[in-house]
């Protein structure tokens, strides 16, 4: 209900655009859209009622401000790459000037801000540590391992071995085993440069090179193990495999036996025997 000496707004659009209508005697033949009229005047009548200029009223049946029907682009924001997934080896700012960056050569690097000396790859790093400096201070490399924690699955400490005396190395191989560090060791700038070039151009590739290929057949398989017994070659596994048909069958057999297959002679079937049937470790003999 309106207030007192105020009209009632709503009533008198209403009442003016039913007269309008009224007042329009449209012939059949016209063009005009009656039902599209009245949808105008009822527009018109909301944007008084509710104080809206009638400029940004949508006509269309949204009540929307002018604009809104304007589609926005999504922006694709790129996201950071991880440190190392480059191919070039991220080098702290404190490393700047060591001798060791001269010999990387066959890989590109360049000075990044991170935690370790050196990113070689997007798991693994490398803390930098001459061991004339560990000298004087001792408790460097504790903070650095420390700071580092656990971010990279490979965690290297390249030690630059440049003293006369390096009896420091057995506590640092103690702390890199605390730590879950590998202990690289280099006796110069060179083959501390070569070790960082290394990892990092190793960085995407298998380890099939270092794997050593052994066939997937039985003969092999028993070659393979019967070679490790020192002395004895393929071809000896070959006529022992013959002689006695399995591996199981070896192991039964005795001295004698061995020693009557061809090409065995005593001291062999003698080896071959004390290593399948001696035990691993060694039992400590009783004093008296």
């Amino acid at each position: 209900r309106p207030a007192e000496g105020q009209t009632d707004v709503s009533n008198t659009n209403q009442d003016e655009s039913t007269a309008m209508l009224s007042s329009l005697e449209l012939a059949p033949s016209t063009s005009v859209d009656r039902t599209a009229l009245q949808h105008e005047l009822h527009q018109s009548i909301l944007c008084v009622d509710n104080n809206v200029p009638s400029e940004h009223m949508d006509l269309t049946g949204t009540d929307q401000p002018q604009g809104a029907d304007q589609r926005t682009e999504p922006v694709s924001v790129m996201a950071p790459k991880p440190v190392g997934s480059g191919g070039s080896i991220i080098v702290s700012p404190r490393q700047r000037g060591n001798p060791i960056l001269k010999f990387v050569r066959s890989v590109p690097w360049e000075f990044g801000e991170i935690t370790p000396d050196y990113v070689l790859g997007q798991t693994t790093c490398a803390l930098f540590l001459s061991l004339r400096y560990h000298s004087l201070n001792p408790d460097y490399i504790h903070d650095r391992l420390k700071l580092l924690g656990q971010t990279f699955t490979l965690r290297v400490l390249l030690v630059q071995v440049d003293v006369k005396d390096p009896h420091s190395l057995k506590e640092l191989a103690r702390m890199c085993i605390l730590a879950d560090c590998t202990l690289i060791l280099a006796w110069s700038p060179e083959e501390a440069g070569r070790y960082l070039e290394t990892y990092k151009s190793y960085e995407k590739k298998p380890a099939d090179l270092l794997k050593e290929h052994v066939e997937k057949d039985y003969l092999s398989k028993v070659t393979d193990c019967l070679t490790t017994v020192r002395s004895i070659n393929k071809t000896d596994s070959i006529t022992l495999l013959s002689a006695f048909s399995s591996v199981k069958g070896i192991i039964n057999a005795s001295k004698e036996d061995l020693v009557l297959c061809p090409g065995l002679g005593p001291q062999k079937a003698k080896r071959l025997h004390d290593v399948l049937h001696q035990p691993f470790l060694k039992s400590k003999r009783k004093e008296g």
